[in-house]
C-alpha cells in the first residue's frame, strides 16, 4: 500500500520536473505526454485504492514514510493517512486534473509557454495530493503552501499582463492573511496536545483542551478549543475564498481557463472544506466555532451569488458561482453535516470543472471574446459545448436527477434540521440562493447560446478582427521574449480574430474532457448519495457529536435515490430553481430590454453589485494605501529624520561641533597653554584643598 501511495504522489512530481527542466529538449509533445502519463497513473491508482477500500480488500492506511526532523521531542514526519475520505479526494483531484491536462493540449496549443504550463499543472496536482493524503499538520501545511505557490505562478502565467500580475499578487497576499491564522491554529494544536500527528491529536483533544482558556483580550477568557478552531478556519477562509477573504478568486480568472477549472473548481479552493471536515473531532467541541463557520458560509453563499447576476464576463460569472457554492459547503460544515459538505464538494468538482472548461471552449470558439453581451445563438455553431454546458448548469441549479440535485437538496435539508442559533439565518440564505443560482446560471446559458447573434460574422468584421488582433500582438510582443505573450494575442494566426468571423466548435481534445466531466455531473449522485450521506461510507474519517447529527435525523426519511428525486420535485428548492430559470428566459430571450430598465430603476443597488460591495476599494484604501503611507512615514520620519538626520548625520554634526570647540583651544601659543595650566591647577587646588 505504501509503495502504491508513493507512486500516486511522485508520478505527477517527476512529470512536472521532466516537463519543467527538460521541456526544451523533450518538446511540446514530450511535455504533454509525460505529464498526462504521470497524472493518468496517479488517477488509475487512486481509483484502484478507492475500490479496494470500499470493497474491504485493504484497510485504512496510516503510516510514516520517513522522519523529516525532531525538535524538542516533537516529530515532524512525512506520511500518509488514507481512508475513504482521502481516497475520494484523491480520485476527484486526479480525475479532474487529467481532464484539464488533455483539454490544455487544445486550449494552449499556440502558447509559447506550453511546456512551462504543463509543468505547473502537474506540480499543482502533486501539491494537492500531498495536502489531502497527509497524516500530520506539518505535511498538511506543506501541501497548503505548495498549492498556494503554484496557484500564484499559474494565475500570473501570462506575466507581461499587468492585470495578471496584480491578480496573482492579490491572491498571494490575501491567502497570506488566511495562512497566518492557519499556522497559529496549528501552533495552538501543538501547544495543547504536544503532537502534530492527526491520530494523537484527535485521540487526546478532549483531555488536552478540557477547561483550558485563553485571554486574548485581558479580562475576557475564551475557550482554547474555540480559539484553535477559529484560527484553523481563518486558513480555510483564505484558501476556500470565504467572506471577507474572497476578493482574490474572481480576479484569478486572469489566468488561463484550464487553471480556473483546476484551481477554482475541484482542488485548491476545496482544500479548506476538506481540512475542516478532516478536523471534525476538533470543531465538534466548539459550538461557537460551528456557528461562526455557519454565518460566514451563509453570507458567502448569498451575497456572492448576487454578484453573478450583474457580471458579463463568462468566466467571472462561473467564478462567483464557485464562491457561492463554496459558501454552501461551508454552511454544511457549520451544521456538522461534514459528509454533506464533502459530498457537495465531490459533485461540484465535476460540474464546475465542466462549466469552466465549457466557458473556455466558448472563448476559443468566439476567438477569445469573453463578454456574453457579444455572443448569442452559439448552440447553432457549438452543439457539443452547448449540450455539456447545459448539463453543467442543470447540475449547478440542482435540477432533479443531476448530481448537484442530490448534494444541494440534502445540504439544504440538513441546514433546516439543525438546532444551532445561526441555522435559521443560514436556511434563509441557502434557500434564497437556489433562485439566485438558477437565475445567473441560465442567464449565462441564454445570453451565450440562445437569442439573436450579437457578433459580427461578416467578411469586413472578419478582416477587421484579424488586423486588430495582429496589431495587438505586435504591440504586446515588442520588447519581450517569445515566452511571454498574452494568450489572447497568441492566436493572431487565427484568420478570424475575436472581433469577427464565424464561431466554431472546439477540437476533440477540448470537447472530450467536456463529455467525460458531463457523465459524472449527471449520474454520480444516484449511486453515491446513499452510502456517503446516510450510510457508513466515511466511517471514522468524520466524527459528529450525537447532538449535532443532522444527517442521522434525515437518514430515517431516506428511501433510495429514486424516492429522493420524487420527493425533491415537490419541495420549495425545486420551484425556486425553476422560477429562476423562467425569469432568466423571460429577461434574456423574450424581454431583453427589461434588465437594463431594472438596472436603471435600482441604480444604487446595481452599482453596489457592480463594485462588488466595495470590498476591493476598502481593502485598497485601508490596507494597500495604508501600508504604503505607513512605509512612506517610516521612510520620511524614521529613516530620513531619525536614523539619517539624528543618528547618522546628527552624530557626525555633534562630533564636528565638539571638534570645533576643541580645535579653538589648540592655538599653538605658549602663553595660552601656560594660562590654561594655571587655571586648571587653581581649579584642582580649589576642589581638593579648600573643599576638604
Amino acid at each position: 500500500m505504501e509503495n502504491t501511495l508513493l507512486v500516486i504522489v511522485l508520478a505527477p512530481l517527476i512529470a512536472a520536473i521532466l516537463a519543467g527542466i527538460f521541456g526544451r529538449w523533450i518538446g511540446r509533445v514530450g511535455a504533454h505526454t509525460v505529464t498526462i502519463l504521470g497524472v493518468a497513473i496517479a488517477c488509475g491508482l487512486s481509483i484502484l485504492t478507492l475500490k479496494q477500500l470500499v470493497t474491504g480488500e485493504v484497510q485504512n492506511y496510516y503510516g510514516n514514510v520517513y522522519t523529516w526532523l525532531v525538535s524538542d521531542g516533537v516529530q515532524m514526519n512525512v506520511g500518509f493517512m488514507v481512508d475513504r475520505l482521502t481516497a475520494m479526494m484523491m480520485v476527484v483531484v486526479t480525475f479532474v486534473s487529467l481532464c484539464v491536462h488533455v483539454y490544455t493540449i487544445g486550449y494552449m496549443a499556440e502558447d509559447p509557454g506550453y511546456q512551462r504550463f504543463f509543468s505547473y499543472i502537474s506540480l499543482f496536482t502533486f501539491s494537492m495530493l500531498m495536502l489531502v493524503m497527509s497524516n500530520n499538520f506539518m505535511q498538511l501545511f506543506f501541501g497548503w503552501e505548495a498549492v498556494g505557490v503554484v496557484s500564484y505562478l499559474l494565475i500570473g502565467f501570462w506575466y507581461t499582463r499587468p492585470t495578471a500580475i496584480f491578480a496573482n499578487l492579490k491572491a498571494f497576499l490575501v491567502n497570506r492573511v488566511g495562512d497566518f491564522g492557519f499556522v497559529l491554529g496549528i501552533a495552538a494544536v501543538l501547544y495543547y496536545t504536544g503532537s502534530l500527528d492527526y491520530k494523537e491529536v484527535f485521540a487526546t483533544a478532549h483531555h488536552a483542551f478540557a477547561a483550558k482558556s485563553l485571554e486574548i483580550v485581558p479580562g475576557y477568557a475564551w475557550d482554547a478549543i474555540t480559539v484553535t478552531c477559529l484560527l484553523l478556519f481563518v486558513g480555510a477562509m483564505g484558501k476556500s475564498a470565504q467572506m471577507p477573504l474572497h476578493v482574490w478568486l474572481p480576479d484569478s480568472m486572469e489566468g488561463p481557463t484550464p487553471i480556473s477549472a483546476l484551481i477554482h473548481a475541484a482542488t485548491m479552493v476545496t482544500a479548506g472544506i476538506f481540512m475542516v471536515a478532516r478536523m471534525s473531532p476538533l470543531f465538534e467541541m466548539s459550538e461557537t466555532a460551528l456557528n461562526t463557520v455557519l454565518i460566514i458560509g451563509s453570507c458567502t453563499a448569498f451575497f456572492m451569488g448576487l454578484l453573478g447576476l450583474v457580471n458579463n464576463d463568462i468566466k467571472r460569472v462561473v467564478a462567483y458561482s464557485t464562491l457561492s457554492q463554496l459558501g454552501y459547503m461551508t454552511v454544511a460544515l457549520g451544521v456538522s453535516a461534514y459528509a454533506g459538505a464533502v459530498f457537495h464538494l465531490m459533485t461540484h468538482a465535476f460540474f464546475k470543472a465542466l462549466l469552466f472548461l465549457a466557458a473556455g471552449s466558448v472563448i476559443m470558439g468566439m476567438h477569445h471574446e469573453q463578454d456574453m453581451r457579444k455572443m448569442g445563438n452559439l448552440k447553432k455553431y457549438m452543439p457539443v459545448t452547448y449540450l455539456t454546458c447545459l448539463i453543467g448548469s442543470l447540475a449547478l441549479i440542482g435540477f432533479p436527477g443531476t448530481s448537484g440535485f442530490f448534494s444541494k437538496d440534502a445540504l439544504i435539508e440538513a441546514v433546516h434540521e439543525s438546532h444551532l442559533p445561526a441555522a435559521g439565518f443560514a436556511y434563509f440564505c441557502v434557500l434564497t440562493g437556489v433562485f439566485i443560482t438558477a437565475f445567473y446560471s441560465f442567464r449565462l446559458v441564454f445570453m451565450t447560446f440562445h437569442g439573436k447573434e450579437r457578433f459580427d460574422t461578416s467578411e469586413a468584421g472578419h478582416a477587421h478582427g484579424a488586423r486588430a488582433v495582429a496589431a495587438k500582438h505586435d504591440d504586446h510582443s515588442h520588447g519581450h521574449d517569445d515566452r511571454s505573450h498574452d494568450h489572447a494575442h497568441d492566436h493572431a494566426h487565427d484568420s478570424h480574430g475575436h472581433h469577427g468571423g464565424v464561431p466554431h466548435e472546439s477540437p476533440w481534445v477540448v470537447t472530450l474532457p467536456l463529455v467525460l466531466l458531463a457523465i459524472p455531473s449527471v449520474f454520480i449522485g444516484w449511486f453515491t448519495i446513499g452510502p456517503m450521506l446516510f450510510g457508513d461510507y466515511f466511517g471514522s474519517a468524520i466524527y459528529v457529536e450525537e447532538a449535532h447529527n443532522v444527517l442521522g435525523e434525515l437518514a430515517h426519511e431516506f428511501h433510495g435515490s429514486a424516492a429522493f428525486v420524487e420527493h425533491g420535485v415537490t419541495q420549495v428548492p425545486f420551484f425556486l430553481a425553476m422560477s429562476g430559470v423562467f425569469f432568466a428566459w423571460l429577461f434574456y430571450v423574450k424581454m431583453t430590454d427589461v434588465p437594463g430598465k431594472i438596472a436603471n430603476i435600482c441604480s444604487p443597488l446595481y452599482k453596489l453589485f457592480e463594485n462588488k460591495y466595495f470590498f476591493d476599494d476598502a481593502y485598497f484604501a485601508v490596507f494597500a494605501k495604508g501600508s504604503r503611507n505607513l512605509g512612506q512615514a517610516l521612510w520620511k520620519v524614521g529613516d530620513s529624520v531619525f536614523i539619517d538626520g539624528l543618528l547618522v548625520n546628527g552624530s557626525a554634526r555633534a562630533v564636528g561641533w565638539f571638534a570645533g570647540v576643541i580645535r579653538g583651544i589648540q592655538t599653538g601659543r605658549l602663553y595660552s597653554y601656560a594660562f590654561t595650566m594655571i587655571i586648571g591647577l587653581a581649579a584642582m587646588l580649589y576642589f581638593f584643598v579648600l573643599k576638604h
